[in-house]
């Protein structure tokens, strides 16, 4: 079975690389491949072959390496129907499959808009490639979705098998959980959640992946429905809460100035 491998990139990304070795080859897809070096060092150093790359949106912090890496392997490339990305081949939308014989994966398409208008998601063999529009303990910011349209991502994705994988784009573990604890504090998942991530990053390593049943249990934004969350929410706005997505909506604009 092939194994997932944060690259890091830039500040905080992380491109991830699902990889195996066949017979003499060391095979690779990558996802939201958006730094050149980062990315190509990586191959260098794993003397690996990318087969595919997949991406989850437009913005240039996950495409930036296209390029680079299609000038040199003419392979695949996967994005978002809806968005315009210079270099896809292969567009794809709402229950698309991707298949990747090299490797023998095959990744359902989840269309997540809220992030970017044609944000997707790739779903298969227990892992989820977020991108940015479920973060680890976090969401992402509305650019050019509406709350309903993240709020309605977001419970898609949430309602995946609890041991689902969740390979996210970025390193935002450590200031998610200081916010979430903000709206939820005294939850003790998010309490040893805490303790865990501040362990990994002092140990140089990245706190991903998490897992559908991790941000069930921590996320605030998956956790709208829960008394506790939505009275501190509607406490901070000053205002009543009456359903899960004015819960969502009101703690995307508090995150947003916190």
């Amino acid at each position: 079975m092939p194994q997932v491998t944060p690259v890091s990139a830039f500040r905080d990304n992380y491109i991830w690389a699902i990889h195996a070795r066949y017979e003499k080859e060391h095979l690779a897809v990558l996802v939201d491949p958006g730094e050149p070096a980062a990315i190509l060092s990586w191959l260098a150093s794993q003397d690996a072959r990318p087969v595919a790359v997949l991406l989850t949106h437009h913005h240039h912090d996950h495409t930036g390496a296209l390029p680079a890496l299609t000038q040199r392997w003419p392979v695949p490339v996967f994005g978002p129907q809806k968005e315009d990305i210079p270099g896809v081949s292969r567009p794809v939308s709402e229950g698309d499959v991707v298949n990747i014989p090299e490797l023998g994966l095959a990744f359902e398409v989840m269309e997540t808009p809220g992030h970017t208008r044609g944000h997707v998601c790739y779903f298969g063999h227990g892992w989820l490639f977020s991108g940015d529009t479920l973060f680890s303990c976090g969401c992402g910011r509305l650019f050019e979705g509406s709350a309903e349209d993240m709020h309605a991502s977001l419970q898609r994705l949430a309602s995946l098998p609890e041991d689902t994988l969740v390979y996210c784009a970025h390193e935002y573990t450590l200031p998610n959980i200081g916010f979430a604890r903000e709206v939820e504090d005294g939850n003790p998942a998010l309490e040893a959640r805490y303790r865990q991530a501040r362990q990994l990053r002092k140990a140089g390593m990245p706190t991903l992946p998490s897992s559908i049943a991790q941000e069930r249990a921590t996320n605030p934004f998956l956790r709208c429905h829960v008394a506790g969350v939505r009275v501190a929410i509607a406490q901070h706005a000053g205002t009543s809460i009456n359903t899960p997505l004015a819960a969502f909506t009101a703690l995307r604009q508090w995150k947003d100035q916190y």
